[in-house]
């Protein structure tokens, strides 16, 4: 099981999906985080306004902020190590780092060249 922590910019609540102006990529990574979970993952997700305490016990956030300041963040850090600063990663990178699949999407299925109900004599 991999072990993934975001640490978030200070923000109105633990996902940022709220007040009257949602940024919409957070809600799409609440979900990919979800989904991260529904893996097998131990994912953590931390918020600078409401567990500050969760950023100064980590060294490398703490170096992080010092270096860079807020702009680092968001900060993703897989199994101790910085994958991803300053941006919300997509799913598809979080499998990566993870080492998880991505199914593909469901796609509708498609007719065969061959002519009218996949060549068959007699129909339509």
């Amino acid at each position: 099981m991999t072990k993934v922590q975001i640490y978030d910019k200070a923000m109105c609540c633990s996902t940022g999906v709220c007040g009257p102006q949602v940024d919409p990529v957070l809600p799409k990574f609440a979900a990919d985080l979800d989904w991260l979970k529904s893996q097998g993952h131990d994912v953590a997700r931390f918020n600078l306004a409401q567990e500050p305490a969760e950023f100064a016990k980590n060294t490398t956030v703490q170096k992080m902020l010092a270096d860079e300041g807020v702009e680092c963040l968001p900060l993703v850090i897989v199994d101790d190590r910085v994958v991803s600063r300053s941006e919300y990663p997509s799913r598809e990178n979080l499998a990566m780092w993870t080492g998880t699949s991505v199914k593909p999407k469901p796609t509708l299925p498609m007719a065969a060249d061959s002519g009218c109900c996949g060549g068959s004599t007699g129909c339509c």
